[in-house]
């Protein structure tokens, strides 16, 4: 003999017998009624029991790291005045930039002409250049001094100067690329709205560019 069992039922009604209902024998529509309203009260309870699951923490998009700014830029070219001063030694054009960069106070850890000009993540390309900007070439690198006059500071033969990278001689060379100093999260939160960029007192004098067949690179 089977039994259906019902536990929101009183025990006395709690059982119903199969065997009577096979004989057809019936019972009370409330009895009917409450055999087809347990099933959903379950239910119910079985979705307490599971509660939804809390969405996922979306992550806040990744910002790119902002670019110098014209002000920052004319920083840079200050710094590369004072490295025209005499010195014991002339160094390549990819450590004088690294060093001026640094005496700008825009570090970057040390790479070659020829890596600048592949590109690394301290540097981001750019189309137009301003003034600090870095003009690269395959095995050369300097820094933009004036967009408007195409010229720019590096190492050449006759010593540290200035010259047109639209020459010819650097159009030999093959196509040049700008890139813009991306500056760290540390060096963009240490800023101050309102702050002019660090000057210094001496006049920001660049001497007319060089010819390119008679000062080349070194």
């Amino acid at each position: 003999m089977q039994t259906l069992y019902f536990c929101n039922l009183r025990p006395q009604a709690s059982r119903i017998n199969i065997e009577e209902a096979m004989l057809g024998k019936t019972h009370s529509p409330a009895l009917l009624l409450l055999c087809v309203l347990v099933p959903p009260a379950f239910a119910g309870q079985a979705n307490d029991a599971n509660p939804p699951k809390a969405s996922r923490t979306r992550r806040a998009p990744h910002r790119p790291s902002p670019l110098l700014n014209s002000s920052e830029g004319l920083t840079v070219i200050s710094a590369a005045l004072e490295s025209r001063r005499p010195a014991h030694s002339k160094p390549d054009c990819s450590h004088l930039v690294h060093t001026i960069y640094e005496r700008a106070g825009f570090p970057y850890s040390y790479v070659s002409s020829s890596d600048l000009y592949r590109g690394v993540p301290e540097f981001r390309p750019v189309v137009h250049p301003q003034p600090g900007d870095l003009v690269a070439w395959p095995g050369h690198v300097g820094i933009v001094v004036n967009p408007s006059q195409d010229t720019f500071f590096s190492s050449l033969r006759s010593g540290l100067g200035v010259d047109s990278y639209s020459a010819s001689y650097w159009k030999e060379r093959g196509q040049h690329r700008f890139f813009r100093y991306a500056k760290a999260p540390s060096i963009a939160r240490s800023e101050k709205p309102g702050n002019p960029a660090p000057h210094h007192s001496h006049a920001m004098t660049i001497p007319a560019a060089s010819h390119s067949q008679t000062a080349p690179p070194l």
